[in-house]
């Protein structure tokens, strides 16, 4: 009687496979599903993640090279040419949108010198032109800031749905493995393990999934609205720089 229960139990480990891999191909249909379904996150998180690290620190990069070229240049006519050699930078691009709004309203005055002329069309804007311009500057940082943060959500929906994810598959799988017992009419650990073990990959692969998601979500969040305080920061100095060399003090 002992050497049958002793053979019994050895065919039942038998089957178990210690390895990764083994436990993932014995597991059942639902839990290869999610497994599945967990892997195709991991994958396009760390493709977003890959992609984020290179836009951010390009923008970064080139944003610290027009605040350069804008502080040396002597007239807002050579920072826009300098601005156009940096076609990642949020800054340069703000500061595109209010020069071309300056030329539009100059435009629209019909001034006798050509509107891009700083001896000309800038130095004749009035006082209320300032909200033109500035409302022009908020939705370019508005646009930049768009720009910075997208597929940055696909990163906070995999943190947060990835475990729920592995844990409905790991909850299936112990379903599984308890109708196993059940069936077999006893429950030995080599009967137990092999069912819960496979079971508990999928929560594993949740988290996974997740952790490195919800990091690098911050750390980008966090990169993001730093340079959206520079791009504020430019946008006053911007406006200040108008106030004070290209605005008639008048309000009419």
């Amino acid at each position: 009687m002992k050497e049958a229960w002793a053979v019994s139990s050895t065919d039942l480990v038998g089957h178990f496979h210690g390895s990764l891999v083994g436990m993932i191909l014995d597991a059942g249909l639902m839990v290869q599903v999610v497994l599945g379904i967990l892997l195709a996150f991991s994958v396009v998180s760390w493709a977003i993640i890959l992609m984020k690290h290179r836009h951010i620190r390009r923008t970064q990069k080139e944003n610290e090279e027009f605040l350069y070229a804008y502080i040396k240049s002597g007239s807002l006519s050579d920072v826009l040419a300098e601005s156009k050699k940096f076609t990642k930078s949020s800054i340069a691009e703000v500061f595109r949108a209010g020069y071309a709004e300056l030329v539009r309203l100059g435009r629209g005055r019909k001034e006798p010198h050509s509107a891009g002329d700083e001896e000309g069309g800038l130095t004749a804007f009035k006082v209320r032109d300032i909200d033109n311009v500035e409302r022009a500057l908020n939705r370019a940082c508005g646009t930049e800031a768009s720009k910075l943060e997208k597929a940055l959500g696909f990163l906070a929906t995999t943190g947060s749905a990835c475990p729920f994810i592995g844990l409905f598959g790991t909850v299936w799988g112990i379903m599984n493995a308890f109708q196993g017992i059940g069936a077999r009419g006893s429950a030995t650990l080599a009967v137990v393990a092999p069912g819960i073990s496979e079971a508990l990959i999928a929560t594993a692969a949740g988290l996974a999934a997740a952790i490195p998601a919800v990091i690098f979500y911050n750390y980008y969040l966090n990169k993001v609205r730093a340079i959206t305080v520079e791009m504020d920061s430019f946008v006053s100095e911007f406006l200040n720089l108008i106030e004070r060399h290209y605005v008639k003090n008048v309000s009419s």
